[in-house]
């Protein structure tokens, strides 16, 4: 359902806009007309480059609040939200890190943006903030009070992370659509860039395809345009890629449009 009404493709390719830091994060220099200008540009050379949706993440904050981010935290990136939705034409999703679906689905909100991703919505993992807690039960009920016409990505065995318990894949991605109620699921490699192994999507998309409800499933990192057809082969049905279309493929450096219109031309021959 989310693929048909929130992308006008199937098998839709999200680009990733990592904003650099924020104000009252270690890293920010003190210039937030240049973090907008940096968003938009971005921004513009995905759109361009033929992407079908956008994902901004509060990527430069490192290190990051587990669940709960400041307060102008969320202010910013509302901003900047409500900015990206009124500069591109492709539906804008929302993820704050660390972990913080209320100030995600908050900002997209108010933004008007069509989805958010949540890295841990069920279960727990151990990460280098701690250990993080999956809030479904808030999450969805937080979505409902602000009436939010906005679905939720949630990642499965998420990265940066090792998920706690004896929790396979295949159950892992089970509760988080069945008893999490995720809109659908995204499934990663072990690190930002890092490639997604194939037997993991397979083994997701098994799962999806046992259901009742068909929610699609991403692959979330490590996607390259040399690959891209071998993750919709294995079952994917939407890719979110940030380091491949990337100067020099490099996660922090701008967008390279030339490389968004390769990546997209090469998933075009695979839809």
């Amino acid at each position: 359902m989310i693929l048909s009404e929130t992308f006008d493709v199937d098998r839709p390719v999200v680009g990733m806009i990592h904003l650099p830091p924020l104000p009252d994060s270690p890293g920010f220099d003190g210039d937030r007309d240049a973090i907008r200008e940096r968003m938009l540009a971005d921004a513009t050379a995905l759109a361009d480059g033929g992407v079908d949706g956008v994902l901004l993440e509060n990527f430069g904050d490192a290190p990051f609040y587990p669940d709960d981010v400041p307060k102008s935290t969320v202010a910013e990136m509302a901003s900047l939200a409500t900015a990206l939705t009124n500069g591109v034409d492709v539906p804008v999703g929302i993820n704050v890190l660390r972990n913080d679906a209320s100030a995600a689905l908050s900002i997209a909100a108010a933004a008007g943006a069509a989805f958010v991703r949540v890295n841990v919505h069920v279960g727990a993992a151990v990460t280098d903030q701690g250990v993080l807690e999956g809030r479904a039960h808030e999450t969805l009920r937080h979505r409902d009070r602000l009436e939010a016409d906005v679905a939720v990505l949630a990642d499965v065995h998420v990265k940066h992370a090792t998920p706690m318990g004896d929790v396979d894949l295949e159950r892992a991605t089970r509760e988080t659509l069945e008893r999490g109620r995720a809109d659908g699921v995204i499934v990663s490699g072990r690190g930002t860039g890092e490639q997604t192994a194939l037997v993991d999507v397979e083994r997701v998309a098994a799962v999806v395809d046992g259901l009742e409800r068909s929610p699609p499933v991403f692959v979330g990192s490590g996607v390259t345009a040399s690959a891209v057809g071998d993750a919709f082969d294995a079952g994917a049905d939407g890719v979110i890629v940030g380091t491949a279309l990337k100067r020099d493929g490099e996660t922090t450096a701008p967008v390279a449009r030339e490389r968004v219109e390769r990546f997209v031309a090469a998933a075009d021959r695979s839809r």
